[in-house]
């Protein structure tokens, strides 16, 4: 049966005509008697009962059919409304006040800042602790009404009466005759407050009852009862209680006083609890007799030609056409169709109907029935009606859905996803759909992780618990532990077993959420207007747009990040699913392995990227500077008319929909937010809060292309795009306009997918990621726990008998901490299976790839690659943080296909565009190159750096070498640092020895990591240095120019941080402060390392006098060493005593880094180098006045009169400095001993012939044309940042040796 009717082209008014003014005609379809005998088996009456159809019928039963009065099509409306107004009478009920429907009171009712749905049943927190209640109270008999909670914040819900008062301090239950429920603190609130209850999670039902009869108030979750919470409530005259909820920001619940079916009904008989609002009673039996009716004509079939009826099964039904059973169930819908308008009818009896048709099990196919009746719906209702009944029905499975319980085997979620895609399979009711709202569908792509493990079933899934037991040195879980026992590796089989039970009944639920994207994305269903594919990709984008806008403006507005993580999977597996299956029909297309989005949609205006910001900028400045690009490279012509009516729609854009942002309708902002759609509220409408953008379509040319001509473009809405704009036809390329010259003309199958493509990466960048960072802190608790469960159960065997008071605190601890890690591990279990698997460890793999293909394409491009979206790049960076980091220990990065590839293409990509000029924005620069400093900090990455080609590496390491000013310089650094870590002078280290007993926050930082030294990246470095002695000069003049920075800064607060630690009164140092005192030090230390590495590699640039800025270099080196020294050395000095306050913040700071880097340099220029610039290093050294040996003594313990304190010594670090590094020490404070002997003992210089500037030098040099004087080093560093001479300011032409003459 097809969706468009079977072929009949009756519709519900013709069947009225038919019935009423054409009775003969009717009647005549049937014999009279068998038409009666059908009518009156569809319609019995109440004193009938059921018809019976068997071969032997007692006598009373003939006598009742002989006597039955003949009805017919004629008699049969009024038959049907006698039958329907049978038992209509409502019984009043007493004990409430208020008006019907039950809302939520957004006139006068609230306290604080709140966005309230549409329907006024929903509402969202938006201030600290707002307050609101209901427009109804109850003062006698028991009630209840239900709270679905979106979001598992802080929030009070309960009962209030009309005089209590709230503010944003105090809410429900924190005053006098308010009572409340906190299933957060898992507390109850009546002015004090006690333990009560479990803690709730998003998409729990609270129940909240009271009994005004015995004065009794009580709360359940998910239909559990958790016991009378308060007793001997106030009551009597006066008093009566309104639902009421306090919440804090952000968090978000929807109310349901009865306006649907409870879905926990507390009734038993008469005395049971009722909901606030009355139930439609009256058209709920109408519905439930139609629905009969129905089941009955499902239910028989007409045997004309034996004249006698005939049962059968109603799953085997079909619409053929009949016309006596078409007009019998036009009357039926005659009735029924305005009841499915209705939302509680809708979920109370439609949808158990329809539930109860698949309950039998099997596949959906299987069950055409549902099929068949949603042809029905189309044929016999009225377009809006059933587009109403069909919006209400979707409504109540994804509430439905959401909102129901995790048990064992996902039974209900399976329930309610079988029968979603059973109305799916219906096109008509698709595309429908569809255009309703698809961002709706996002909640059934989503898995709830249960808070309560219990519950959810995990115990009896995953009977046996396993944690890591064996750790390394730095408190890393060991993959494979050596010494694992028998019995620990019986448990981790058990439980892996467990595990493998939970992922294939997770499965279960995923293939039905791929089946029902794959059912959207539908192509092919052309015959009743647009294919799904091209109404859901224009949705799609929308919500992108919703998503991508709000970020940042309204937080509440956003679709929650965990909702994302599953969206993109079940829809990344989807689209690679139909992009195979296309190009498996199309040979000589990509295929998904090798997908990418091409490059022109970037720039071909089809595909909208909204405000996002794009490599090179905003998107007009970029249409205005490369349009000559684009008309030459693309053949795309950019019309400046078109450039000036986007900006201003922009604009437009910004004022509209910010307008349509205010709230309005409701509570105290004067109105109402509308509610998002993956919130619960069963508001059907909502408001469009963003305009349509701007897309692009290609306007036919009047004449014949010939060789590729330039194309004009114009904008198109985005709901205005056909498929032709999509796919492209008649020549046109669709989403492919504009194809470079450089881009492969290799076809794709589906061009549509592309867009979807895009919009997967984009939904990454947007939420995605940071949520599965923010997954990982599950994996990390059971980490801790197992750490501490280990540690104590080590004190419990080193206990003393004699001490049983500890041995017992010691057994608490450790059942305290099994218990934990008992409910932690199951939990971690469903993350493992449904965020951190295998399969999903490929799907981000999968997209890593999409955006390194990506990125090279457009790179290719030229100057184009400047309107490629900056989330391409940020979504590679990130997706292999995600790998690296948060799918491992349970699933590894190198057992992925193409692992090594992969690394070195992003690898080649972080070392070209980090100093891209064709990337401008600020942050994604700053993203590179911290990414780039993580890479290297990694063996595997490192060696994937090393692989790419040589030419690459050289450009990368002379951008590194680049000035330090004008950008940002201290990842720069840390990336020389890290290339150079494991080679310095007792660099080996991981950590710093003082920490070695400390915990370190996270093991898999990078700054954590083993060093691994590129002895290949440090050879490019020596050569670019040593070839380009201009480069060499400025790049260690900006090092020593950022080094006497960051160590005056960080002496200079030190002394703050000091005095404040010596006055009497207690001040606390700001531990901002503290932390920027940190950062100075530690840059500190790596700028001292990157001068070491520069030394070791390229001493010439300091020792080679030829070279024109070396001695001027060497000199401000000793000065600064000098200065290091002095400060860090001196006795009883500054850094000791802030040191050993041993602040919190302050804990890298420490003698041992920055003496040990400070004398890596000194070892190296003064005992490793040749004897001439060994010479040179030791003059320029010593005469510098801030030279004293006590310092380089102090680096051997040596010199040290007093014995107060241990003092630092080299002698001490034997597990960081090797004996041969000792022993080079010990000569060079021997060789600086016996040198400076020598130069205090020879003629010292008259005081006229000193430098007048520093007073340290003698004069060397003379200046052009004003013959002023002065050492060489004083007007070298002079002349670097100014021309006038020190003296008569008038411009140095030229700088000439000069040497006293001799004395006559």
């Amino acid at each position: 049966m097809s969706s468009k009717g079977g072929g009949t082209a009756l519709t519900r008014r013709n069947y009225r005509l038919s019935s009423d003014m054409d009775k003969p005609r009717a009647t005549g379809i049937v014999n009279e008697k068998l038409l009666s005998d059908f009518l009156h088996h569809v319609f019995p009456s109440a004193n009938q009962g059921p018809a019976v159809m068997t071969a032997s019928v007692s006598h009373g039963a003939k006598l009742f059919l002989l006597c039955r009065k003949p009805l017919g099509f004629q008699d049969l409306g009024t038959h049907l409304e006698r039958l329907l107004s049978e038992g209509e009478a409502n019984q009043p009920m007493e004990g409430r006040l208020g008006p019907q429907p039950v809302v939520l009171d957004h006139t006068s009712g609230f306290e604080g800042l709140l966005f309230v749905d549409d329907d006024l049943l929903g509402v969202i927190g938006h201030s600290n602790f707002s307050s609101i209640r209901a427009t109804t109270c109850v003062y006698k008999g028991k009630w209840a009404y239900e709270v679905l909670i979106s979001s598992q914040g802080l929030m009070q819900i309960g009962w209030c009466t009309l005089n209590c008062r709230f503010n944003q301090e105090e809410g429900v239950g924190d005053t006098p005759d308010s009572y409340a429920y906190d299933g957060n603190r898992v507390r109850k609130w009546n002015v004090t407050t006690t333990n009560y209850g479990k803690s709730w999670a998003a998409g729990d039902i609270v129940s909240c009852l009271i009994d005004l009869d015995e004065g009794t108030i009580t709360f359940c979750l998910n239909g559990q009862s958790l016991g009378t919470a308060f007793t001997n409530i106030k009551m009597g005259p006066g008093v009566a209680y309104f639902p009421a909820i306090s919440l804090s920001f952000k968090e978000s619940v929807a109310f349901n006083f009865g306006s649907r079916p409870l879905r926990y009904p507390f009734r038993t008989g008469r005395s049971g609890y009722l909901p606030l609002q009355n139930p439609p009673t009256a058209d709920l039996l109408k519905a439930h007799k139609l629905l009969g009716y129905i089941k009955n004509v499902l239910s028989i079939s007409i045997d004309i030609q034996e004249e006698r009826l005939v049962e059968k099964d109603c799953a085997v039904w079909r619409l053929h056409g009949e016309p006596t059973v078409l007009i019998t169930l036009a009357h039926i819908f005659n009735h029924f169709a305005p009841l499915m308008c209705k939302v509680y009818l809708v979920e109370d009896v439609l949808m158990s109907f329809l539930l109860g048709i698949l309950e039998g099990g099997g596949s959906v196919d299987e069950h055409p029935l549902i099929q068949q009746l949603l042809d029905l719906f189309w044929l016999l209702m009225e377009d809006y009606e059933v587009n109403e009944c069909l919006k209400q029905l979707m409504m109540s499975l994804l509430r439905a859905y959401r909102f129901s319980p995790i048990i064992p085997d996902l039974g209900f979620q399976i329930h309610y996803l079988r029968l979603t895609t059973a109305i799916l399979r219906h096109e008509k009711s698709r595309k429908y759909l569809v255009t309703f709202d698809v961002l709706r569908s996002v909640v059934f792509f989503y898995i709830k992780t249960p808070l309560r493990v219990k519950e959810a079933g995990l115990e009896e899934l995953i009977p046996t618990t396993w944690w890591p037991t064996h750790f390394d040195k730095e408190g890393k879980d060991e993959r494979e532990p050596r010494d694992e026992s028998a019995d620990e590796r019986l448990r981790r089989r058990a439980y892996e077993r467990g595990c493998q039970r939970l992922k294939k009944r997770i499965e279960v639920v995923e293939e039905l959420q791929v089946q029902i994207l794959r059912l959207l994305l539908n192509n092919k269903d052309k015959t009743t207007g647009e294919a799904s594919r091209y109404i859901f990709l224009n949705k799609f984008r929308k919500f992108l747009q919703e998503n991508a806008s709000n970020r940042g403006q309204h937080p509440t507005a956003l679709c929650p990040p965990e909702y994302m993580v599953c969206f993109l999977h079940r829809l990344l597996t989807a689209v690679r699913a139909c992009w195979d299956e296309s190009s498996r029909k199309c040979p000589g297309s990509i295929s998904s392995e090798d997908a990418y989005v091409p490059p022109q949609l970037f720039y071909n205006g089809k595909v909208d990227y909204f405000d996002l910001q794009r490599l090179g900028g905003l998107l007009s400045h970029l249409k205005k500077t490369l349009k000559d690009d684009l008309a030459s490279k693309a053949n795309i012509i950019i019309d400046p008319a078109e450039i000036q009516a986007a900006s201003m729609d922009d604009l437009d854009e910004d004022e509209e929909s910010g307008a349509a942002q205010r709230p309005f309708g409701a509570a105290a902002m004067g109105g109402a937010l509308a509610r998002p759609s993956w919130l619960s509220s069963p508001t059907l409408g909502r408001a469009n809060r963003f305009l349509s953008t701007a897309a692009v379509s290609l306007m036919t040319s009047r004449r014949p292309l010939t060789q590729p001509e330039k194309v004009k473009v114009r904008t198109l809405a985005v709901e205005q795009r056909t498929e032709d704009d999509i796919e492209g036809s008649h020549g046109s390329d669709g989403l492919l306009l504009g194809r470079p010259l450089e881009e492969p003309d290799q076809p794709v199958a589906d061009k549509s997918l592309l867009e979807i493509l895009d919009g997967i990466v984009m939904m990454y960048n947007l939420s995605v990621h940071q949520q599965l960072g923010k997954m990982v802190v599950v994996a990390d608790d059971v980490h801790e726990y197992a750490v501490a469960l280990k540690d104590t159960e080590e004190k419990i065997a080193r206990c003393p008998a004699r001490r049983p008071d500890i041995l017992e605190e010691l057994q608490k601890s450790q059942k305290v901490f099994a218990e934990k890690l008992n409910h932690l591990s199951r939990r971690l279990a469903w993350i493992n299976a449904t965020i951190y698997s295998k399969e999903k460890m490929l799907d981000v793999y999968w997209l890593l790839c999409v955006c390194i293909r990506t990125i090279e394409h457009a790179d290719n491009t030229g100057s184009l690659f400047a309107f490629a979206p900056e989330f391409y790049l940020n979504v590679a960076m990130n997706a292999y943080s995600a790998l690296k980091n948060y799918f491992s220990p349970v699933n590894s990065m190198e057992e992925l296909p193409g692992y090594e590839e992969t690394l070195t293409q992003l690898a080649a990509i972080l070392a070209k565009h980090f100093a891209d000029p064709r990337i401008v924005g600020t942050d994604i620069k700053d993203s590179l190159m911290q990414a780039l400093a993580s890479y290297v900090c990694y063996p595997q990455s490192l060696r994937a750096v090393e692989r790419i080609p040589e030419e690459q590496r050289v450009a990368m390491m002379r951008n590194l070498l680049a000035p330090y000013e004008q950008r940002p310089w201290a990842q720069t650094n840390w990336i020389l640092v890290r290339l150079w870590r494991g080679c310095g002078f007792g660099y080996r280290y991981t950590r710093l020895p003082h920490l070695l007993k400390t915990k370190p926050e996270d093991a898999n930082l990078p700054s954590l990591q083993k060093p691994c030294p590129s002895l290949l990246l440090q050879r490019h470095m020596a050569e670019l240095l040593s070839m380009d002695k201009d480069m060499a000069a400025s790049f260690l003049n900006s090092v020593l120019n950022q080094l006497n920075w960051a160590f005056s800064e960080f002496i200079g607060m030190i002394q703050e941080i000091q005095q404040a630690a010596e006055r009497p009164e207690r001040n606390f140092v700001d531990t901002r402060q503290l932390k920027v005192c940190a950062t100075c030090f530690d840059l500190s230390v790596s700028l001292l390392r990157v001068l070491e590495m520069t030394v070791t590699l390229v001493p010439e640039i300091f020792l080679d006098w030829s070279r024109p800025s070396a001695e001027l270099l060497l000199r401000r080196l000793a000065q600064l060493l000098n200065q290091v020294l002095n400060r860090v050395t001196a006795e009883k000095n500054l850094f000791d005593r802030v040191v050993n306050l041993r602040l919190p913040g302050l804990e890298s700071v420490d003698h041992y880094p920055i003496l040990v880097a400070v004398t890596g340099i000194l070892v190296r220029i003064l005992v490793d180098g040749d004897r001439q610039g060994v010479s040179r290093a030791a003059s320029v050294l010593l005469s510098d006045p801030c030279f004293q040996l006590h310092s380089i003594q102090h680096l051997l313990g040596e010199g040290v009169e007093s014995s107060e304190r241990r003092h630092f010594s080299l002698h001490a670090y034997t597990d960081y400095i090797s004996e041969e590094e000792k022993q080079k020490v010990e000569l060079m404070l021997a060789f600086l001993t016996e040198e400076s002997k020598q130069a205090a003992a020879s003629t010292p210089t008259s005081e006229e012939d000193l430098c007048p500037i520093c007073y340290a030098h003698s004069i060397s040099a003379i200046f052009r044309p004003c013959s002023h004087k002065s050492c060489k080093a004083c007007i070298n560093q002079h002349l670097m940042n100014n021309k006038d001479c020190f003296f008569c300011k008038a411009t140095i032409t030229g700088v000439e040796d000069y040497s006293k003459p001799a004395a006559s």
